[in-house]
């Protein structure tokens, strides 16, 4: 080996020493690594521990039901699963605590296009309580016997370490979303007291979100109770919410916005306590559901437990034929209700006319936006009558507006704004034009397009269905998407909503050209007239697409028919006929000596206000 050789030799092994002292940790870093490592082994310590301590819990709680307990057998089990299913749905059972664990709809799908599912095991819960003599009974954790079972029938058997037994025995009616649900005792006089005739139920559900529209979807995502000789009610839909109950029930739903799971109890339900838990947008869930009750029951075994589950969607007429399933015909379920119609005579209208029309229409294969263009056109037809009259009652007033602006002319001054508007009021009577001639019209057309507003989104047959860009008519249609929430707008701008907001401002431009007739209006009024319409853009840019493009076509078709009823309107005939009017009224008043009506009413009492203006004013000169 020669010098060079060694040289390098030595001069790597003083770099390697070198480098392993200056990577070498510091006292300080040593003691953090330190007490790092016996962090880690004292959190195993304990784990340990905890185990050890469960499992001699689990081998005392053993020991005690091995010799206390009618249900040790049944206290250790293998978990196994019954299903049950038609040709609408799929309901999955556990031996588990002899409940429903899954429901699946087959002719509905999720957002990923596979069959929808209500729940599954983890997000569900039904635990029964009974109260025995010298212990208790809760089948959450206790493992039934699968029994005669079928393609529509299970029997879920709690069997004791003697001849006693309970059983939960269902049966998933044909064509139908609904299972019969009997619970029965048998053999097990001596384990319950005498004066025992109830039984606590706990059931629990975690609400998916279903739908693309979080914040939307949560409008219509209640928990809903029917109680007995009353109609249907919710808890809040936006906030927690829990309430505690006196009267009985006659179901109790766990409501999305287009599916339900609803309890049913033929022998109603008692000290009822109902909670609603809200979950943050991006968890997958709506609410938290639970529901805390007592029902009936006979320890006797002599009669069963009578309760039923409806697991599907909240379509109006599959609801309407569902309470003729309903056990207890003594009073109308009404799970009808479980879809939101609107007010008393808004829900009237939509029930015996919107539904219908929209039943007849659908019913010929139509694209659903073309069904909502035909029912935009005929509803318009329907209220054309009244929109005539209206427009009719504002263009009288438009074409006496030169006769409005002499007035205006002659009393400039603000204080003679009452002197103005007696002499305004007096002209229209003259003429027999009445100002709130289109007000009533107006009125009479409200409740059918408010009962649309209500109708469209809670419109299943909308779930899912596309129109031109919208993908889906039951949620917004997002054209437009930035990925980063504003505040009252959200992430998205959906374009049926403009479009929406665009036509109604038209729509407001051509009103107010319309009623043009000379009266002074406040500026603020006007501002207010087209800030509404950008105002909608937050309101309803999260609403469904179905909605707004709705209200789009509704505008659209109502700025036409001002464009033709304008075109149509001969305005010197109209203010001939009203000379005419005029005449004839003149005559009216002369032969009967006074004027009369409304407007001669208005007339007297603005004098009457001038008169005592005119006093107030004398009085305060005196002084």
């Amino acid at each position: 080996m020669d010098k060079n050789t060694l040289v390098g030799f030595a001069l790597i092994g003083a770099v390697l020493i070198g480098f392993s002292i200056y990577n070498r940790p510091s006292q300080e870093e040593m003691e953090r690594a330190q007490r790092y490592q016996d962090s880690i082994q004292a959190i195993a310590l304990q784990e340990a521990a905890k185990l050890e301590a469960e499992a001699a819990a689990q081998s005392a709680q053993a020991l005690t039901l091995d010799s206390t307990s009618l249900f040790f057998g049944a206290n250790q089990g293998t978990e196994q699963f019954t299903t049950l299913e038609n040709n609408l749905v799929k309901v999955t059972f556990s031996n588990k605590g002899g409940r429903v664990v899954s429901a699946t709809l087959k002719d509905y799908n999720n957002q990923q296009g596979e069959p929808l599912t209500l729940f599954n095991e983890e997000e569900s819960a039904m635990n029964f309580a009974f109260e025995g003599k010298n212990e208790n009974i809760l089948t959450e954790d206790l493992f039934f016997q699968p029994m005669n079972v079928t393609d529509s029938t299970v029997t879920m058997r709690l069997q004791t370490t003697g001849a006693g037994y309970i059983d939960f025995a269902y049966r998933l009616l044909p064509e139908s979303y609904m299972v019969d649900f009997n619970v029965r005792a048998q053999g097990m006089q001596n384990f319950f007291p005498a004066a025992l005739k109830t039984v606590n139920i706990d059931w629990f559900q975690r609400a998916r979100q279903q739908e693309k529209g979080f914040d939307f979807e949560q409008r219509y995502t209640s928990l809903t109770y029917k109680p007995v000789d009353d109609g249907s009610d919710y808890l809040s839909e936006m906030s927690d919410d829990k309430e505690t109950f006196e009267e009985p029930m006659q179901w109790i739903a766990f409501k999305n916005q287009f599916f339900s799971s609803v309890l049913i109890a033929n022998q109603n339900f008692e000290n009822v306590t109902l909670e609603s838990t809200l979950q943050k947008e991006g968890s997958g869930y709506m609410k938290d559901y639970n529901a805390d009750m007592t029902t009936f029951f006979d320890p006797t075994g002599k009669k069963a437990t009578e309760l039923q589950l409806y697991l599907g969607p909240n379509h109006f007429k599959t609801l309407l034929a569902t309470n003729d399933l309903v056990i207890n015909q003594d009073e109308d379920p009404e799970l009808e209700d479980l879809v939101y119609l609107g007010w008393p005579l808004v829900r009237e209208i939509n029930r015996w006319f919107t539904i219908n029309l929209f039943d007849w229409l659908s019913g010929w294969g139509l694209n659903m936006g073309l069904v909502l263009l035909l029912m935009t056109i005929i509803v318009k037809a329907i209220v054309y009558p009244a929109t005539y009259k209206s427009y009719m009652s504002s263009a009288k007033m438009r074409v006496l507006k030169p006769y409005i602006e002499k007035i205006n002319a002659k009393y400039p001054k603000q204080e003679d704004a009452l002197k103005k508007q007696q002499e305004t009021m007096q002209l229209y009577s003259e003429y027999g034009v009445s100002p709130m001639g289109g007000c009533l019209p107006m009125l009479i057309q409200m409740p059918v397009f408010m009962a649309l507003f209500f109708f469209v989104p809670n419109a299943i047959e909308l779930r899912q269905e596309n129109f031109l860009w919208a993908p889906d008519l039951s949620t917004y249609d997002d054209v437009i998407n930035w990925g980063v929430n504003i505040p009252f707008l959200g992430d998205h701008l959906s374009l049926f909503c403009l479009l929406f907001s665009v036509t109604n401002i038209l729509n407001t431009w051509y009103m107010m050209k319309q009623q043009d007739t000379g009266q002074q209006q406040m500026p603020g009024m006007k501002i207010m007239m087209y800030l509404m319409p950008v105002m909608f853009i937050f309101i309803f840019n999260s609403y469904s697409s179905g909605l707004n493009y709705y209200y789009f076509i509704s505008g659209l078709i109502g700025i036409l028919t001002t464009i033709i009823l304008r075109k149509t309107t001969n305005e010197p005939k109209l203010l001939a006929i009203l000379e005419a009017n005029k005449a004839k009224i003149k005559q009216q008043k002369v032969s009967k000596g006074t004027q009369g009506g409304l407007m001669a009413k208005l007339e007297a009492l603005q004098k009457e206000q001038e008169r005592l203006q005119k006093e107030r004013m004398e009085r305060m000169n005196k002084k």
